[in-house]
Order: structure tokens, then C-alpha cells, then sequence
């Protein structure tokens, strides 16, 4: 089991293939660049920039519920920003 700070997160900038629920017979797959999560109603949606693997649709977001969600492939991860960068941003007096 891996360690907590080892989890498992969805990185902005990120991409992944999802299945989510579409129909009983087929879910529906989208490819693209995660950019981050949203409210929607009462849900948490995950929002994809879908890439040209949709043609026309290339580029428009698409919101998933996240209980709609069958599984997510790991395409291509981008590291996280290291936590050096939030202490860049810090003020120091001295």
C-alpha cells in the first residue's frame, strides 16, 4: 500500500484517457488535458480539454461527474510544482 504523501492525484496539465458512464452498453472515452476540478450542482466534475483524438471537438472542455467515472489511463504525467515554489512567494522581513 503506498504511502500517503505517495497517492495518487490528477497533475493540471496532465494526460489521461477516461471511461465514464454513457450508456449501458458503451461508456463514453475522452482524451485530453486535465485542467483541474469544478463544482456543478451538488457533484464534483473533472474538467478535460479534449485533444484532437475528438476532431471537431478538439479543444472544448468537457465536464465529468466524478461518480460517472469507470477508470482513468495515466497517458502522460506532469510532475507537480515542487512546494519550493509556494516558498518563493513568501515575504520575509528582516
Amino acid at each position: 500500500m503506498p504511502k500517503r504523501d505517495d497517492a495518487i492525484v490528477l497533475t493540471p496539465g496532465s494526460l489521461y484517457k477516461i471511461k465514464s458512464l454513457e450508456s449501458r452498453d458503451k461508456p463514453m472515452e475522452t482524451v485530453g488535458i486535465f485542467k483541474g476540478y469544478a463544482a456543478l450542482a451538488n457533484d464534483t466534475v473533472i474538467v478535460m480539454e479534449l485533444n484532437a483524438s475528438h476532431g471537431e471537438e478538439k479543444g472544448r472542455l468537457r465536464l465529468i461527474p466524478s461518480h460517472m467515472v469507470i477508470s482513468i489511463d495515466v497517458l502522460k504525467a506532469e510532475r507537480e510544482k515542487e512546494e519550493k515554489e509556494a516558498e518563493s512567494n513568501a515575504v520575509y522581513f528582516g
